[in-house]
């Protein structure tokens, strides 16, 4: 079984079935997670509506956690 970031993802979501062909999709990072969309989901094989419905929301959530990442900032003291 892999053992990677998108893994992990998933089994947070009660969802690690899915992570082999997550990766197998080329879903093996985060940052491609972020685009997937349900045309996505048919090629990877989620075809449980609340399991499809899990997805969506985590990666709604990941995007909200960059904007707010995004405006986080700092200055240096001279």
């Amino acid at each position: 079984m892999c053992t990677n970031i998108v893994y992990e993802w998933l089994k947070t979501l009660q969802l690690p079935q899915y992570a082999e062909s997550f990766v197998d999709n080329g879903y093996d990072d985060l940052e491609v997670c972020k685009q997937i969309g349900d045309p996505d989901l048919d090629a990877i094989g989620v075809a449980v509506p609340h399991h499809r419905h899990r997805i969506h929301e985590a990666v709604r959530r990941l995007k909200e956690a960059d904007e707010r990442a995004a405006g986080l900032y700092f200055t240096l003291e001279p």
